[in-house]
């Protein structure tokens, strides 16, 4: 099993963070290797819902399909993740925004086992890199989508 999680401070709203994390169709604009997404089903959960997701995404010649459960809590601010059908044995994804004085506070953890050995293998090989270059989209999306920092 691959594992990572990461905590940092960045100059942007928790509601902000949360908005765009929680706008899964918006990642083939701004997500590395994310080739497409739509969602296939929405249902009320509480204050927010839960979706059913479907995600190809590639590297190169590689292209991989997979469906996902993503259950968006806006009170709680909070993003989660969970494989229902495809490439992988076992994914697991959360977000977490906590509003700090400048900005908030953003808690990422991921772990994944593909089904495949030769992508567990080419995915480990990667995978310090994609992760980085994934969380850094959300930020940059921040960015482009603000004014100005808080």
């Amino acid at each position: 099993m691959t594992s990572h999680a990461e905590s940092r401070v960045v100059p942007y709203s928790a509601d902000l963070m949360f908005a765009i994390v929680a706008d899964v169709e918006r990642y083939p604009e701004f997500v590395p290797w994310t080739v497409s997404l739509r969602v296939l089903k929405r249902e009320p959960f509480g204050e927010g819902e839960v979706l059913t997701a479907e995600t190809v995404v590639g590297f190169r010649a590689l292209r991989e399909r997979y469906k996902s459960r993503v259950v968006l809590d806006p009170k709680a601010r909070t993003v989660d993740v969970t494989q229902v059908d495809g490439v992988f044995r076992e994914l697991e994804n959360r977000w977490r925004f906590t509003p700090e004085d400048k900005g908030c506070r953003v808690d990422f953890s991921i772990r994944f086992k593909f089904k495949s050995k030769m992508l567990e293998a080419v995915a480990g090989a990667a995978f310090g890199l994609v992760v980085t270059q994934m969380t850094r989209a959300f930020e940059d999306r921040a960015r482009t989508l603000s004014e100005k920092p808080l």
